[in-house]
């Protein structure tokens, strides 16, 4: 299975609809031009701004007739309702009414978790609830590979003001992924960088966003700020093996780019 992993979209209406919308766009197109096509599309969280439903429609606009099936994540921009309210009951949920599902495929299992967490001031949490249903959901397929996708990183990523806001839960979230040795890998957004850590014995990826990406600010105490660097997603080979990600540039890429 190949899954194609954007993140941060953040679109928004009014003035300011225009670049993230684009980027937005542009990042698909280039989904459209890799060969092999990607299987699957996962946007991993803050798919909106603001979280209303103006803005869940402009990305519906953009996502409705992709060719490729998009799946969503929420992210602590998000908000709940109104993303169930323009998606509920479409296959970008899963095809049900919730903001965690599955998706089985018949050579892997593709799981889509709900961190957003109001009142957080911007961190995460899955809740008991969730936990327990991903720890069935994972059992149902021990001997095929699995892939977790959430928006709130569960490890420390080096960038002390985006660790401050990762998932409070994580241990909980490590104790059913390491139960779960079949489950290949964990995408992650929040970042707006791309980054690889070790989690409860598999690897943790974050994805860079598609409209700007987050300073590289590794000391405590300085300001994290907006870089001028590549807009780009990551391509996920998921085999019986394991799991090869390979990032995939577009604002500054020369390859193939298709329209849709």
């Amino acid at each position: 299975m190949l899954i194609a992993q954007l993140s941060d979209t953040h679109l928004t209406t009014g003035t300011l609809a225009a670049e993230p919308a684009t980027a937005l766009h542009q990042a698909l197109g280039r989904v459209l031009g890799l060969s092999p096509r990607p299987d699957h599309v996962v946007i991993t969280g803050d798919l909106v701004e603001h979280g209303s439903t103006e803005e869940y429609v402009a990305l519906r606009d953009i996502v409705g007739r992709f060719p490729v099936p998009v799946h969503l994540a929420a992210g602590n921009h998000d908000d709940r309702e109104s993303l169930l309210d323009v998606f509920g009951g479409t296959a970008h949920l899963g095809g049900g009414y919730s903001t965690h599902y599955l998706v089985e495929q018949p050579d892997a299992t593709l799981l889509v978790l709900d961190s957003l967490a109001p009142g957080e001031g911007g961190a995460g949490r899955l809740g008991p609830e969730q936990l327990a249903w991903l720890d069935e959901a994972l059992a149902r397929r021990p001997t095929l590979p699995a892939v977790l996708c959430l928006h709130h990183p569960p490890a420390p990523v080096g960038l002390p003001f985006l660790d401050d806001m990762r998932l409070l839960d994580s241990d909980d979230l490590a104790t059913v992924v390491a139960a779960h040795p079949h489950v290949v890998r964990v995408l992650a957004g929040h970042v707006h960088r791309p980054v690889t850590v070790g989690f409860a014995g598999t690897v943790l990826t974050t994805a860079p966003s598609t409209w700007r990406q987050a300073s590289l600010t590794l000391a405590a105490g300085e300001t994290q700020g907006w870089a001028l660097e590549p807009t780009a997603f990551l391509l996920h080979l998921v085999t019986g093996g394991g799991c090869a990600t390979h990032t995939v540039q577009v604002s500054h890429a020369a390859p193939l780019t298709a329209w849709y």
